[in-house]
């Protein structure tokens, strides 16, 4: 399954007691089409993600940032304090996209001046005597 949508919330990142990490997110989906009332409905869709994964996603991503994930749909029961079953449904991704640039990323290169990133590319004079295709 292939979904697209933005990400609702900050990310964190919990490592548990196995030595996993994990993230969980909401992500929000448009819905191609408008209701009666000429309104586009939007899904909430329960994601979760693993390693090394949810790591890139928890540095690169925040609120608002455009991915693609792919996975699987899975479902979990658990039972809380007062005895009540909860049931979840989500999607555990196996690949995700980034498809925008996050407010982290435009936040962080606005702070750092770009003199203190080292240089990628060195000119030198043959440059200029090197082919153009």
């Amino acid at each position: 399954m292939a979904l697209v949508g933005r990400i609702t919330k900050d990310l964190v990142l919990k490592e548990h007691t196995s030595g996993r990490v994990n993230t969980t997110f909401f992500l929000a989906i448009n819905r191609s089409f408008k209701n009666a009332s000429g309104e586009v409905l939007t899904d909430f869709v329960l994601c979760s993600v693993w390693g090394r994964t949810a790591e890139n996603l928890v540095r690169h991503c925040g609120k608002g940032s455009l991915v693609g994930v792919s996975g699987s749909i899975q479902t979990r029961n658990y039972e809380r304090e007062d005895r009540t079953k909860v049931y979840v449904t989500e999607v555990v991704c196996d690949d995700i996209r980034f498809l925008s640039r996050s407010s982290k990323a435009s936040t962080a290169e606005m702070k750092t001046p770009s003199t203190a990133e080292p240089a990628r590319f060195e000119t030198t004079a043959s440059d200029s005597a090197l082919p153009i295709f």
